[in-house]
């Protein structure tokens, strides 16, 4: 008998090459749950907890043609790229949401917070739970990769960006590259001044597709236990 690693692996490549027959991906055989928390500095404030109210799985790879058109344009480089396709990455896109507080649960909208300009925050985590289609009434589990964004890694994206009159909007990542924000540049004007506001409007966590099996212990109730309830 193989080490329990080994035996895991055999059966993802079983899964992907019966998966590649059906051109269907590993992410699609997954329900996916999640939350994106906004942790602010004073530790006295709860966390402004959000459920996406739906996550879109897209694979990286079935982008191929688009990616290399974008090395062609020179949007990014031909490495960045073919590192992106090899890690064979699941793009779960998450553009709308429902905040957690008691007073407005329910209430799904766009996304639409504002990161910039203000100070209060001290990161974005989000939290991806997922389980296997059809699998009834079975609890999602959180899957064990951390998704964090620090404010002092998109401040200094934001203020590159300010300054910058050519495109309304900007997508941006944090250090590992598993969390992109998609955001929309808004320009407030008052009689005496005018001021540039980066909205958040969506988010997209990049996950390896090896990894989409790796759960941690619990399930989604631990989740509520964590953060709890929004109070406001």
């Amino acid at each position: 008998m193989g080490d329990p690693n080994s035996r895991r692996k055999q059966t993802m490549n079983r899964l992907r090459a019966q998966l590649r027959k059906k051109k269907e991906s590993l992410a699609d055989q997954f329900d996916f749950k999640m939350y994106i928390a906004f942790v602010f500095k004073d530790k006295k404030k709860k966390s402004a907890l959000f459920e996406v109210a739906e996550v879109v799985p897209v694979m990286t790879n079935n982008y191929e043609e688009h990616i290399i058109k974008g090395v062609r344009d020179c949007s990014y480089s031909l490495e960045s790229s073919l590192e992106l396709l090899q890690k064979d990455v699941v793009q779960l896109h998450a553009p709308r949401y429902q905040s957690m507080r008691r007073d407005v649960i329910g209430c799904t909208q766009e996304m639409d917070f504002i990161l910039w300009p203000r100070n209060d925050i001290e990161k974005i985590v989000c939290l991806l739970f997922s389980r296997w289609k059809g699998s009834g009434d079975e609890s999602f589990r959180p899957v064990q990769v951390k998704f964090e964004f620090h404010h002092g890694d998109y401040e200094k994206q934001f203020l590159h960006a300010v300054s910058r009159k050519d495109k309304a909007g900007m997508v941006m990542n944090n250090p590992s590259q598993s969390m992109f924000l998609f955001m929309d540049r808004q320009h407030l004007q008052t009689p005496k001044t005018k001021a540039t506001v980066f909205k958040l409007c969506s988010i997209c966590l990049y996950l390896p597709q090896d990894q989409l099996t790796c759960w941690g212990g619990g399930h989604i109730d631990t989740m509520q236990e964590i953060h709890g309830p929004q109070s406001g």
